[in-house]
């Protein structure tokens, strides 16, 4: 849906929309038709209908959008399949090596010093202590080849290594009862998972790509990978994991990403 049939569907003349309001929301309209939830229906018509708001005020939009794409986050998890397999795909197909994406450029990324990393536990897990590198390579190691799909449309095939999320969770005594599991990393990057996808069979801690270690501009040594959510879901350079009930802010979800992305 283009910004301009959001400003005309279902408007009244005085209720329609300065091009300057849709601009500055431009992204997070779009994020939400990508969905595909209100494709067809989603209008600031509608919106101004659901919510009584004046949609000539900028906040207001920005409420109003934030509560479809909260109300689109809702809808994903009660159709979510915890035991659901994601497609696999033969090792010809794998792209080497992986694409590089993140919100700055790779010239930017700051190189982490593998004998010094470590992995900090903390909330409801009751084994905290710091685990490196080495011991986390050795654990026992899960292999999968699946799409790597991004929110901006590009896609591609990669072959992921790593410990098993929920064996890991189990092995540290975490409450796997709690309702999300969030990674801080080696940037000012954060995210964070709903439990049941934690515990996916297809999530993993990522330790290699194409039966290599991962590299620094891939999220050496330690990134997030499941197969069941959007690429800027799964978090590079993790250092630290919290299972925790509170939900909080991350980094995309700040800045209008629906928070669950399912796929």
């Amino acid at each position: 849906m283009s910004i301009r049939r959001l400003s005309r569907s279902f408007l009244r003349p005085e209720q329609r929309v300065d091009s300057g309001i849709l601009h500055e929301h431009k992204a997070l309209i779009g994020k939400i038709d990508r969905r595909n939830v209100l494709r067809g229906t989603l209008s600031l018509g509608a919106l101004t209908l659901l919510t009584g708001c004046d949609v000539t005020e900028s906040d207001q939009v920005q409420i109003a959008l934030r509560a479809v794409s909260a109300w689109n986050d809702r809808v994903q998890e009660l159709i979510f399949r915890p035991n659901h397999l994601a497609p696999t795909y033969p090792e010809s197909r794998v792209r080497k090596p992986p694409r590089y994406n993140a919100y700055y450029g790779i010239d930017e990324v700051k190189p982490v010093d593998g004998s010094r990393w470590r992995l900090e536990l903390s909330g409801r897990i009751a084994d905290k202590r710091p685990w490196t590198a080495a011991e986390l390579l050795a654990l026992p190691q899960q292999e999968m080849i699946i799409r790597h799909i991004c929110v901006e449309g590009w896609d591609y095939i990669g072959q992921w290594s790593g410990v098993n999320l929920r064996q890991f969770l189990e092995r540290v005594g975490a409450d796997l009862k709690a309702r999300y599991v969030a990674f801080r990393c080696v940037d000012d990057y954060t995210e964070s998972l709903d439990m049941a996808t934690a515990l996916h069979p297809q999530t993993i801690l990522a330790t290699k790509y194409a039966k290599e270690p991962i590299t620094d501009p891939f999220g050496f040594p330690l990134r997030l990978r499941t197969a069941t959510k959007l690429g800027f879901k799964n978090a590079k350079w993790v250092t630290a994991i919290e299972v925790t009930n509170d939900w909080s802010e991350t980094y995309w979800s700040k800045r209008g990403e629906n928070w669950f992305a399912g796929i």
